[in-house]
């Protein structure tokens, strides 16, 4: 068995660091944006995804910020794992954060998105015939909503 020194571990330890934050500064750099999902109605009421950039407004070398978002306060959600709702609009405009299960998550025009554990989502569809909401996996979730109205 080799046995290093003291010095050569803290030596060791040292650029295992150093390479672990440049790795971690050039995937930051490389990430102009966060990418969020959004649902929102159009005029009609029909619910619709697209994906949002959330922009970075202040680089602090070691992380990115974005601009402060308006919010009125935050609500913990636990959410049993066999769970199918029917046709529902959102009760107000809200980020909702899944913290550790997804979501499945179909709008009115048919399309279907899995939000994933950790993926931030933008519900705007206030009004009109809503979206289904389903637990995936049989899985138990529990969720931040932080609401913008």
């Amino acid at each position: 068995m080799v046995r290093l020194s003291n010095k050569l571990k803290i030596n060791i330890y040292k650029t295992k660091k150093n390479i672990i934050c440049a790795l971690s500064l050039i995937i930051l750099q490389r990430e102009k944006t966060m990418h969020i999902h959004n649902l929102y109605a159009d005029e009609s009421g029909e619910s619709h995804f697209r994906d949002i950039e959330i922009d970075w407004a202040e680089d602090k070398g070691y992380s990115q910020l974005s601009e402060k978002l308006p919010t009125t306060g935050i609500i913990f959600r636990r959410t049993i794992g066999n769970y199918e709702l029917d046709w529902h609009p959102a009760p107000r405009r809200q980020y909702i954060v899944n913290l550790d299960a997804a979501v499945e998550i179909t709008a009115s025009d048919g399309e279907v998105r899995i939000i994933k554990a950790g993926e931030v989502f933008l519900v705007e569809d206030t009004f009109g015939k809503g979206h289904l909401s389903a637990s995936v996996d049989g899985k138990e979730r529990h969720s931040l909503f932080i609401p913008i109205e």
